[in-house]
């Protein structure tokens, strides 16, 4: 089973696209724009979720960095 939640691979100007069940939600500069775009669809305890892998996938970088790539 895929995470519904991916954190794609940091940007060529920084940031990292965030899509939940193939949605795209925003673009985060951090984990703080993360939880908040969690929040927006419905899941309060979003910050206790960025290091579950059944819920994030993160992929093309390492875990909760955000500048460019």
């Amino acid at each position: 089973m895929n995470a519904p939640i991916v954190i794609h691979r940091p940007s060529p100007t920084g940031g990292r696209r965030v899509t939940i069940r193939g949605q795209i939600a925003g673009l985060a500069h951090d984990d703080g724009d993360v939880v908040e775009f969690l929040r927006r669809a419905g899941l309060p305890d979003a910050e206790q979720l960025l290091d579950d892998a059944a819920w994030v996938q993160w992929r093309g970088g390492r875990a909760h960095r955000y500048e460019a790539a």
